[in-house]
């Protein structure tokens, strides 16, 4: 059983060592897998009682080893706000993925008692694929962990994302990894000479095949001509000064300063990051807001300019006409909060985006009737939890030009299809505002920056970056980072960037291949319980 355990925290080594942002290890992925199947069929092959019960355990230690080392951020992000506090939290992204990758093995292993081998690693991708697109789907979700997002530091080997999001990347690799698994328990199994050499050839041409589309779309690649200059500023205030010493009238005194040193007459967009504005808005009286009023007396030197913003809003409301609505008793009347983004032009048309993926625990509350009774405790970690409210539908600000842009704000990156929901519904760029400064000089704010990349492959649309202590930067239709921003410096960026109209075929049909694998999933599931019951 020792060596089941020393196998599983190799895949866990090796999957870790391969995970952006580590450069020139990406391949990595493609062998990661290999350790804990074959610790998986050492224990299935056994005399050992309880087998599942063992699998799931062998599997949850190799996936947690992966999983902490790779987003050890977390805990390092919320500590300041109380280390005890911060454990339960950080716990959420560290074990609640390994369970549900342990869960996706346990139902091979019940399926491999009911059919072959062969049709249990096909049934092991698509449980693999359930879970991934369960844990960004749920009130707990985390994608952080989609197998596909490994690819974001090698992003030239993936520029079929445009067709296939992510999950056509985690079915890559779960596909040669099975496939080495294969010609590796072959050689142990007497396997037929001829047998292994098609395994052989399968496995280079799966290998092969994708990577030299990959890379001769990438070179052959030409976006159209159609330029518009944006300027992102990055004003590094210190996130818990933010909130607390420094006065929000020098922090947008900091942005207009910074966003003036490189606006010039042409120039359409000024990006400023998450809760740039961090004192709340009534959005009910925003053109008659302070800072609404600073923000277009900065915008009358640039006809065609347009600021798009983070800030803090609100609505009140006499009653209750909202189910996320909460009651102020000694206002006598009910609101909602939002971390929204906030487009002002030079005119009285403002528009409004409200963040609607949120960080469990700390800006939601997950499944939150059935644990209100954990606000005090999340209240340690700056009272945001819960307080949130989210918009149904992507939303597209669009310009007194007519230029269609998407805001996306922090956490909601990794959100392939919401991302591209906006790109179908008009937007010719995305534009990320984000606060990364929570993370630390650690690999949160790298891995949030290279998962960006992947979003302008899906949509080929250029991503502007406005982070507010860094990294902001530029990315390209084909996911190449053309400018970007140091660590803790207060800078801008300014770009001429092609906007595109042009829908992918991801666009259009967002997470096809999620759904299906969970479509497959639930049959085998259906077939599992079928066998049980008949049994």
């Amino acid at each position: 059983m020792k060596k089941n355990i020393l196998l599983s925290i190799l895949s866990g080594l090796l999957l870790w060592i391969a995970w952006p942002p580590t450069p020139y290890t990406t391949f990595l992925l493609f062998i990661g897998l290999v350790p804990v199947l074959v610790a998986v069929e050492n224990i299935i092959r056994s005399d050992y009682k309880k087998k599942g019960k063992k699998i799931f355990g062998t599997v949850f230690l190799g996936f947690f080893v992966w999983n902490t080392l790779s987003v050890y951020w977390v805990y390092n992000s919320i500590k300041t706000e109380g280390e005890i506090v911060a454990i339960p939290i950080s716990l959420i992204p560290y074990s609640l993925g390994p369970l549900l990758m342990s869960t996706a093995f346990w139902l091979y292993y019940r399926l491999r008692r009911i059919t072959n081998r062969g049709i249990s690693l096909v049934g092991l991708v698509c449980f693999w694929i359930a879970y991934e697109y369960l844990n960004q789907t749920w009130d707990l979700s985390f994608p952080w962990m989609t197998l596909g997002n490994g690819f974001a530091i090698a992003h030239q080997w993936v520029q079929w994302y445009e067709y296939t999001g992510v999950y056509g990347g985690t079915v890559w690799i779960w596909t040669l990894n099975i496939l080495l698994f294969l010609i590796y328990s072959g050689l142990k199994e007497v396997q037929n000479k001829q047998l292994r050499l098609r395994l052989i050839s399968i496995f280079v041409v799966v290998l092969i095949l994708p990577l030299s589309f990959s890379l001769y779309r990438y070179y052959s690649y030409t976006e159209q001509p159609n330029p518009s200059n944006i300027v992102v500023v990055q004003p590094n205030i210190d996130p818990y000064a933010k909130v607390t010493t420094m006065p929000a009238s020098q922090q947008v005194d900091i942005l207009i300063h910074l966003s003036d040193s490189l606006g010039q007459a042409n120039t359409e967009f000024f990006l400023w990051p998450e809760t740039a504005i961090p004192d709340g808005i009534n959005e009910a009286t925003v053109r008659t807001n302070n800072y609404f009023l600073l923000a277009q007396h900065f915008l009358s030197k640039y006809k065609n300019g347009n600021l798009l913003t983070g800030a803090e809003t609100f609505k009140l409301y006499n009653n209750q006409a909202t189910p996320t609505a909460t009651y102020d008793a000694p206002g006598h009347i009910y609101y909602d909060n939002f971390n929204a983004a906030i487009n002002i032009e030079n005119s009285a048309d403002v528009q409004f985006y409200h963040k609607s993926k949120f960080v469990p625990g700390v800006e939601s509350l997950p499944f939150g009737s059935a644990l209100s009774f954990l606000k005090p405790a999340f209240a340690q970690l700056g009272g945001a939890t819960g307080s949130y409210t989210a918009q149904d539908e992507p939303g597209v600000f669009y310009s007194q030009s007519g230029i269609g842009v998407d805001p996306v704000i922090c956490y909601e990156t990794p959100w392939g299809e919401w991302i591209a929901g906006s790109v179908h519904r008009g937007a010719q760029f995305i534009a990320i505002i984000t606060n990364d400064g929570w993370f630390g000089d650690s690999a949160g704010k790298d891995q949030n920056l290279d998962y960006a990349k992947l979003r302008a492959i899906e949509t080929r649309r250029w991503v502007c970056r406005s982070a507010n202590t860094g990294i902001s930067a530029f990315i390209n239709q084909r996911g190449d980072v053309v400018q970007h921003t140091k660590w803790w410096v207060r800078t801008a960026l300014k770009q001429n960037i092609n906007l595109n109209s042009d829908l992918t075929f991801y666009v259009l049909y967002g997470d096809y291949i999620a759904k299906a694998g969970c479509l497959l999933a639930l049959l085998g599931i259906l077939f599992i319980v079928f066998r049980v019951i008949r049994k």
